[in-house]
């Protein structure tokens, strides 16, 4: 019997293929054409422009004019798609048009040369034209959606200045009191709408998917989203989760992710069930979506003051706000959470029912005094926990007053002290002077921001912390990058800082996306990023975003994989071989350049960007090179040459000027010489091709002892010889072979000049074996009583009574008579 495995992927191929035929089947022949695909998608953003400029005469609702706009830039969408698909399909074209040539003048070309470039040059001129057409349907998409943004600012602006009657006369609720009758009955209407529509679909489908509907909702409502809170909980405090800031932070997002999602999913899951059986009633479809919409923001509300407040645990509490505090502001965010969701389904139902504009004013307003209440009641709590926190200050200062610091006050609570304080006046007066819209715009707007402001903060937390453990030495993922990649773990920080600084820099965007959504400009910011998206032209080839990473992921790649050759021949197959050490580094440098350099060419092809290219600006560089970079290059180019010709090699010992030591690194710009000191000499590669070098120890070079002193003329010269050999044959470092010599060197006056070699392994033993010999030397010297010369000194001494009887005389010489 085959494993059930196995039979389960067979059955798996087979489903895909089959779908595969299917939807091979159902393509029409056109579509696998890209030039005829991308034709027909010009012509679908064109039909779809012209029906968006024939509904903009016809329509002024705000809702409406979002969706033409969102519309509107689909077809830019397209048109530039279409665009970026026939450019390279016209080049191909002018590539066979040059490879044919030109007609030369009285040649007469064969049927099929003529057909051929007939053909080539239609379809050129067929190309190029649809080119063009797509170009100026972008241009027209751009500027229709702009033309709509202008228009839905100025509808904006209108309604946010819009003045009524203020809130504290009674002609505002005498219209509302008259209103309220007729609005009552335009709401029941919609109700009996909608109970006729859910009976209808009841009577034919009966109850059994509006209940199962209704069972999954609170499924994912209540014991799902319980379950994966406690879950989350769980897995923070145990020993799997990662040490750090990462518990507190990850379990914050887990919780704010939770929370958002099955409730909105539960609100989705519900109104879809009702769908599918034709429940809704048409004229209620606004108020679904209203719904749906209305669960994810109240939920989102709530799950963001959930992750950050904790009101029971607070250990695990990001912001600075003490126990009291907590509860109270949690309480509150229910508050404007259920106030939210009230809103958004109370403007749907207005707009669905079609009310009086008088009754939604009032309402309005109402709502706005609301949100002011909430703010001031938010106020109160954070004015409240200052005082608390200056009584604790006041009394540690009291208590130790040398050591006491004071605590540093949030900037998030200073922002929303601030904030607040200025929402409440502006709201309060714009509603008492008879702007309720506008009241409700700053009210609503506050909150909004509040949320939006706290959540980017959280997620920002978690993306420096996530990336800090993902890319610490500490960490087990961590310590697998470091053993697999090589990198060290400065290095991986650094890479955990950029990728943090890139989530930060991403998070920002989609706060300001967010920001932006309840001002209806949501496609103005997404057009905006279709033209970041575009990316960077270089030459002919586009540098996107996606092709950026995806040529990161190559050169990560590429630098991994030849970094694990490299590892592999210095640690295993060059010691297996009888090459020396020095021989060993040339290898690995070479290898190690080779390998930098192909990753880089191997990331320009993921880039799309040509060898040809390169060379191009290669060429433009080297003008700059030439000047500014003449010495690097020099450099460059020395070491290369020393790598390949080894002149000097690793181990050996050289001079050069007036330095001696051991090289102990040469790369391909300077090489690091070690002297007896331990210091480290940097020595760039061209005064190693340019000037002279002395290597001391080339091919098994021997160091050579010399020893010159002299000696009294009289000296036994024999006997002396017989010493100092005979310390030369004593001494183990001294080799027999050469063998040590003692010539005299000259003879000058009374002294004899002597001068004596020996040999030594290498030249590094050359100076601690002649100290050896010399000492030697004194002994034996002084026991057989062999004098040794040293320079004579001579001295004028002046005899003080000499001088003195030359002096007598000339004092007692008579002075002349005047």
């Amino acid at each position: 019997m085959q494993h059930p495995c196995i039979r389960l992927l067979r059955w798996l191929i087979a489903l895909h293929l089959c779908i595969g035929l299917a939807i091979a089947a159902e393509t029409s022949p056109s579509t696998t054409d890209p030039q005829a695909a991308s034709l027909q998608q010009l012509e679908q953003a064109a039909t779809s422009l012209d029906a968006m400029r024939k509904a903009l005469d016809d329509t002024d609702s705000a809702d409406t004019l979002q969706t033409l706009s969102e519309s509107a830039l689909q077809s830019k969408r397209d048109a530039d798609s279409a665009v970026a698909a026939l450019e390279p399909l016209l080049k191909q074209l002018d590539a066979r048009i040059a490879q044919l040539g030109t007609a030369a003048d009285g040649v007469e070309e064969s049927p099929e040369i003529k057909q051929q470039r007939k053909e080539l040059s239609q379809q050129h001129s067929d190309l190029d034209s649809a080119i063009k057409r797509g170009k100026l349907l972008s241009v027209e998409a751009k500027q229709a959606v702009d033309s709509i943004e202008k228009i839905r600012t100025q509808q904006f602006n209108a309604q946010i200045a819009r003045k009524v009657a203020s809130p504290l006369s009674p002609s505002l609720w005498k219209k509302f009191a008259a209103d309220i009758p007729l609005d009552l009955q335009r709401i029941n209407g919609l109700i009996r709408q909608g109970e006729a529509s859910f009976n209808a679909a009841i009577a034919q489908h009966g109850w059994k998917i509006p209940l199962l509907g209704t069972l999954a909702a609170l499924v994912l409502m209540f014991p799902l989203r319980i379950w994966l809170r406690t879950l989350g909980r769980s897995f923070a405090a145990s020993e799997r989760a990662p040490n750090g800031r990462l518990r507190r932070s990850g379990l914050a997002v887990w919780m704010l992710l939770v929370g958002t999602a099955l409730p909105g999913l539960a609100g989705m899951v519900f109104i879809e069930s009702l769908r599918s059986i034709d429940a809704i009633a048409p004229r209620l479809d606004l108020v679904a979506d209203a719904w749906i919409k209305g669960m994810f923001v109240a939920a989102f509300f709530l799950s963001v003051s959930a992750s950050l407040l904790v009101p029971k645990r607070p250990s695990w509490r990001l912001l600075n706000i003490d126990d009291e505090a907590a509860p109270k502001l949690t309480h509150l965010a229910w508050g404007a959470a259920a106030l939210t969701w009230f809103s958004i389904m109370l403007n749907a139902v207005d707009i669905a029912a079609r009310t009086s504009a008088i009754s939604s004013v009032a309402l309005d307003g109402l709502i706005a005094l609301t949100y002011v209440g909430l703010i001031m009641s938010v106020l109160v709590v954070i004015k409240k926990q200052r005082q608390r926190q200056q009584a604790i200050d006041r009394e540690k200062a009291a208590q130790n007053p040398q050591e006491h610091r004071p605590a540093t006050t949030s900037n998030w609570l200073m922002f929303a002290w601030l904030g607040g304080h200025l929402t409440v006046l502006a709201a309060l007066i714009a509603a008492l002077i008879g702007y309720l819209n506008f009241s409700v715009f700053v009210a609503t707007q506050m909150v909004w921001i509040t949320v939006v402001v706290l959540a980017t903060t959280l997620l920002m937390k978690f993306t420096d912390d996530f990336f800090g453990w993902i890319c610490s030495a500490d960490s087990r993922i961590g310590q697998g990058i470091v053993l697999s990649t090589g990198l060290k773990s400065s290095r991986l920080e650094q890479i955990g800082v950029l990728l943090s600084a890139l989530g930060r820099v991403c998070l920002l965007l989609l706060g300001m996306l967010a920001l932006t959504a309840p001002f209806g400009n949501s496609s103005s910011l997404l057009a905006l990023t279709d033209t970041l998206t575009k990316g960077l032209p270089i030459g002919d080839a586009v540098l996107r975003p996606m092709t950026i990473v995806r040529g990161l992921i190559v050169l990560i790649a590429g630098l991994t994989i030849f970094r694990a050759l490299q590892h592999w021949l210095v640690e295993t197959y060059l010691p297996k071989t009888e090459l020396d050490i020095g021989a060993r580094n040339s290898i690995s440098t070479v290898a190690r350049y080779v390998g930098i350099t192909l990753s880089a060419l191997w990331t320009l092809a993921a880039l799309g960007i040509g060898f040809e290219k390169v060379a191009l600006l290669a060429s433009a560089l080297s003008v700059g090179i030439g000047f500014g970079l003449q010495a690097i290059t020099q450099n460059f180019v020395s070491g290369l040459i020393l790598l390949a010709e080894r002149p000097v090699k690793l181990g050996d010992r050289v001079r050069i000027g007036d330095q001696v030591g051991d090289i102990r690194r040469i790369s391909v710009r300077a090489t690091e010489i070690q002297t007896d000191d331990k210091s480290t000499i940097i020595v760039p590669n061209s005064e190693f091709i340019t000037k002279s070098v002395q290597n001391l120890t080339m091919d098994g070079a021997l160091g050579r002892i010399s020893i010159a002193f002299s000696v009294p003329l009289n000296t036994d010269i024999v006997k002396l010889r017989e010493v100092l050999l005979g310390l030369y044959a004593e001494h183990e470092a001294v080799l027999a072979t050469p063998a040590p010599a003692m010539y005299v060197d000259s003879i000058n006056g009374s002294v004899v000049n002597i001068t004596s070699f020996g040999h030594v392994s290498s030249s590094r033993s050359v100076y601690s074996t002649r100290s050896d010999l010399l000492f030697g030397l004194l002994q034996r010297c002084a026991e057989q009583n062999i004098a040794l010369v040293s320079a004579t000194d001579i001295h004028l001494v002046r005899d003080p009574e000499s001088s003195a009887a030359a002096a007598a005389p000339a004092s007692q010489t008579p002075e002349p008579q005047a």
